[in-house]
C-alpha cells in the first residue's frame, strides 16, 4: 500500500505549496467558482461539494495533497499533489512519482504561479526524493493543458488508450485516454532552466505577482 509522503512547506516567490487542510476550503471554494471554462477535463469541484473534495483528497492512498497559496494575497487558489509514489523492488527510497490533480482558479492561470509550482515540486522530486523519474498526465483531449506543459518543456511521451479515470462531465465510472508527459532524472538539467524562464517572463509581464 502506498503511504503519504511527509513533504514540507514549498515556497516559491509567487505560490507556497502548503499540505492540504481543511482550513483552506473557504478560499478554494471560492477559487472554484471563478470562470470554469478550462475545467471540461479536470476534478475541480463545485463550491458546496468543497469539503467533501478536500476529505476525499485528504484519504485518497498514495496522494499526497497540497493547496497552492497566492502569496500575492495570501488566498489558497487551487491543489496539486504527488502521486502514485513507485519504490524500487530491491533498495529503499522512490523509483518514480508523479505530479497529480492539479487545479487553478482562472486568476491565477497564465500569472507564473503554474511553472513555478512545477519548479518547485519537480525540484523535491529529483532534489530531495532523489527519484528516476516525475510523470504528468491529462485527458487526451485536454489540449490547453497539453500546450502548457509542453510550454513548460515537459517532455510528451505518447497517449495511452483507456487509461484512466475520466473527469469529464457526464463521463462518470468511464475510461478516458491519458496524453502522457514525463520528466526523467537525465532531462531534468535541461527542463530545470526553461521552467526558470517561463517564470522569470511571467513575473516580468506581471511585477504586482
Amino acid at each position: 500500500m502506498s503511504v503519504r509522503l511527509d513533504v514540507p512547506v514549498l515556497a516559491g516567490d509567487l505560490v507556497r505549496l502548503e499540505p492540504l487542510a481543511m482550513r483552506h476550503a473557504p478560499d478554494l471554494a471560492e477559487a472554484a467558482e471563478e470562470d470554469r471554462s478550462s475545467y471540461d477535463f479536470t476534478l475541480v469541484p463545485r463550491a458546496h461539494q468543497m469539503l467533501d473534495y478536500l476529505a476525499a483528497q485528504l484519504a485518497r492512498d498514495g496522494l499526497t495533497p497540497f493547496a497552492q497559496v497566492r502569496l500575492s494575497d495570501g488566498k489558497a487558489v487551487g491543489c496539486t499533489g504527488l502521486w502514485d509514489p513507485r519504490k524500487w523492488p530491491d533498495r529503499a527510497g522512490l523509483r518514480a512519482i508523479e505530479i497529480g490533480f492539479t487545479w487553478l482558479a482562472a486568476s491565477a492561470q497564465g500569472t507564473g504561479i503554474n511553472a513555478e509550482a512545477k519548479l518547485l515540486l519537480l525540484s523535491y522530486a529529483f532534489d530531495v526524493l532523489g527519484v528516476a523519474r516525475v510523470d504528468l498526465k491529462t485527458d487526451a483531449r485536454n489540449h490547453r493543458c497539453r500546450r502548457a506543459l509542453e510550454r513548460l518543456g515537459i517532455p510528451f511521451e505518447g497517449v495511452l488508450r483507456a487509461w484512466s479515470m475520466s473527469w469529464a462531465r457526464g463521463e462518470e465510472g468511464k475510461v478516458r485516454d491519458s496524453a502522457m508527459f514525463a520528466v526523467v532524472a537525465e532531462d531534468w538539467p535541461t527542463v530545470k532552466p526553461v521552467l526558470q524562464a517561463r517564470l522569470t517572463a511571467a513575473t516580468s509581464r506581471s511585477p504586482a505577482l
